[in-house]
């Protein structure tokens, strides 16, 4: 039997965005599965217009013999002319689109013409609640909703609540991050060489402890707030323990989306050592090479649909200090009173988020931070979202607590997190989101019935 061939919309899965680097991670784990072809996104994509056939190198990457991989490159995320022709060459049995709802207008709106060929399938997040009413109709026009976070798929569930909507098509899919990419450095490790001369050519000779942060400067990412954050827990540290502490920025450091992070370190940290990587994008083995650096990666946004930054540090063997919020929470480990895991499932109507901290009890890898204030925040297409913002004094708390672990028991912390993440009970691990996507996208197929040619609509 021939294989099912999926037609993706997301940003490029050779790009550097979480959005191509998860996307990236799915099609390798499930092309034995579905042939791909994408519709790749850029802002001003270098190559637009221009289609690529990966096929071959997949095939040497995975070693599966008949894989089949075609990104056709767009610069933006598409529009029907564009989207029509792509069907036209391709004759795909489905699509899948990847990020935020608004950046698909016009795909919903042509949503009963493709419909009646096709499913139309979305990985979808929603960072917070309340619940997003107005997402109702993107959510209607789709046939499959897989859900990043636990908290994303309460939402669109309850979003759904009215609607004729079955288990089998709102399913829980969170982002895995691939083990052979990320992965603890010991001294036993081909890699091992290079990854210390790297370490030296690095750092700084009295560093010893390192807080890394990796992700946008932006602001719902709070990266003032870290900085800040850090030079409070540097000023409970004498000044010779200071001096062997480091904040390393992976970020631009100026950003109109943002602010002017050196401005911020040099008016409110002046004292202590911060550092920036100084390079917009890295190889995976750097970035490997900076989470085995650290001692812990941080991040405090207010709004986080997963933060692919913590999760890789985790499966890194490196432990985090992360907010309360959104996808953030799936990384924790919480447990109930009978101490079993939170599913899914576990999250309602009646609990809704554990940013207001009914479950405290988590994965030795985390030291989580909850929000201090949740404010209610909107926009004209978003109207409410609850921002969730952590006291810097308890973020400082946070770091202080692992800078005074001893560093064989934050390693053995590090280790538990990866352990966890590669469970797949857990399905943190791509191989595991790569299996999810297998299965819901075939029960998708196979359960899926064509919409009526007309819709109608009662006045």
């Amino acid at each position: 039997m021939s294989k099912k061939k999926i037609l993706l919309l997301s940003d490029d899965l050779r790009q550097w965005s979480g959005i191509a680097t998860m996307s990236r991670e799915f099609v390798m784990n499930s092309v034995k599965e579905f042939d791909w072809v994408q519709l790749g996104a850029a802002v001003n994509h270098p190559d637009a217009g221009k289609c690529f056939d990966l096929s071959q190198d997949i095939q040497k990457q995975t070693g599966v013999e008949d894989a089949y991989v075609r990104i056709y490159c767009n610069s933006g995320y598409g529009d029907p002319v564009t989207l029509r022709n792509v069907i036209n060459i391709e004759r795909p049995d489905a699509i899948l689109h990847f990020t935020d709802p608004r950046f698909w207008g016009w795909l919903y709106a042509m949503e009963q013409e493709l419909r009646q060929s096709m499913p139309l399938m979305y990985y979808t997040i929603w960072d917070d609640t309340p619940y997003p009413k107005w997402n109702k109709p993107f959510y209607q026009s789709c046939d499959l909703l897989m859900c990043i976070s636990k908290q994303t798929h309460n939402i669109v569930k309850q979003v759904l609540k009215e609607c004729d909507y079955k288990d089998w098509q709102i399913t829980y899919v969170p982002h895995g991050i691939d083990h052979k990419s990320f992965f603890p450095i010991t001294q036993t490790h081909d890699d091992y060489a290079a990854y210390s001369q790297f370490k030296t050519d690095t750092l700084p000779k009295e560093t010893k402890f390192i807080v890394f942060y990796n992700s946008r400067n932006i602001r719902r990412k709070h990266t003032s707030d870290l900085i800040l954050s850090y030079k409070t827990f540097c000023d409970k540290l004498t000044k010779e323990q200071a001096k062997t502490c480091l904040l390393l920025l992976h970020t631009d450091p100026v950003d109109e989306n943002g602010t002017d992070l050196i401005a911020v370190v040099q008016e409110l940290c002046p004292m202590y050592p911060v550092s920036f990587t100084n390079k917009r994008a890295v190889s995976i083995k750097e970035l490997n090479y900076f989470y085995n650096m650290a001692g812990i990666t941080a991040n405090i946004a207010s709004n986080e649909g997963f933060g692919l930054g913590t999760a890789e540090s985790v499966m890194a063997g490196t432990p985090i200090v992360v907010n309360v919020t959104g996808g953030l929470q799936d990384q924790c480990g919480f447990k109930k009173q009978d101490d079993t895991y939170l599913t899914a499932d576990d999250y309602t109507d009646d609990f809704q988020t554990n940013a207001e901290g009914k479950y405290t009890n988590c994965g030795s890898w985390v030291k989580p931070v909850f929000p201090a204030v949740r404010t209610l925040q909107g926009s004209v297409s978003t109207p409410y979202i609850f921002d969730d913002i952590v006291c810097y004094k308890d973020c400082a708390e946070a770091i202080y607590y692992w800078y005074m672990m001893p560093e064989s028991d934050r390693n053995e912390a590090g280790l538990a997190g990866r352990e966890y993440f590669m469970n797949h009970d857990t399905g943190l691990s791509a191989e595991s989101m790569g299996s999810n996507f297998i299965k819901d996208i075939n029960t998708c197929f196979e359960k899926w019935k064509p919409a009526d040619r007309i819709k109608l609509i009662k006045i």
